[in-house]
């Protein structure tokens, strides 16, 4: 059985977090939530659900990912597959074996869980957020020559591959990297069509001004940069 571990940045997430570690299929090995500076319930509740638990104080969605990859890191086991889910329950943990299938059976580097419009709930991802999610794609596309229709969070990566990526981000710019660097580095990949609904609690992201425009700045940034390498 190929090796799977699940990677779930969370903050302030105590309401939702139990319910995405209790929907994760069972091919799972380990579910690892980093709590990024949680004031609430988040990390009591992912132990008490099951998951490894670590803790980063410095604020920062891809500061959370690197501690959880640093963590596997100092594993004598390695996985195969490292998955990356929200701690919000926007996704639907359980179709993670959609995720991970294009890896195991056909031999992809790399899966996005793209929410595409007939399967998102209505109200689930803001106008920022679509809007951002075109515009950043549309570039990668021109640009790149991609076929990305999604930043979405909801991703699966081999694990040789995400070490090959040298993963740099600390904020909100991680999953455009990821995207920027996969097309840099020539490896497959595919999308999945996903299912998304409403959050549970606020987003920290796209539910302030500041965390849009922020995140958008972001993200346009690393396009722009990598648009100029080699």
């Amino acid at each position: 059985m190929t090796g799977i571990k699940v990677i779930i940045p969370a903050y302030n997430e105590g309401e939702s977090i139990a319910k995405v570690i209790n929907d994760i299929p069972s091919i799972v090995d380990e579910v690892i939530v980093v709590s990024n500076n949680s004031t609430d319930d988040t990390e009591k509740n992912a132990k008490n659900s099951g998951a490894t638990v670590l803790i980063e104080t410095r604020k920062g969605y891809g500061y959370a990912c690197l501690k959880g990859m640093d963590y596997i890191s100092k594993q004598t086991d390695k996985p195969e597959i490292i998955v990356f889910l929200d701690g919000d329950y926007s996704d639907y943990p359980e179709e993670l074996t959609k995720i991970v299938a294009p890896i195991i059976e056909e031999n992809f580097d790399f899966v996005v869980g793209a929410r595409v419009k007939e399967l998102r709930e209505k109200g689930a991802m803001t106008f920022p957020q679509i809007f951002g999610n075109w515009l950043a794609t549309n570039l990668m596309s021109v640009i790149y020559n991609s076929t990305f229709t999604d930043l979405g969070p909801f991703r699966a990566i081999k694990y040789s591959k995400l070490l090959d990526l040298n993963m740099e981000d600390k904020t909100y710019g991680w999953t455009v990297e990821m995207q920027l660097k996969v097309l840099k580095k020539n490896m497959t990949y595919k999308e999945i069509p996903v299912n998304y609904r409403n959050r549970i609690g606020v987003s920290k992201v796209s539910g302030t001004i500041k965390g849009a425009i922020f995140a958008g700045v972001k993200i346009l940034g690393w396009i722009f940069k990598y648009s100029f390498k080699k």
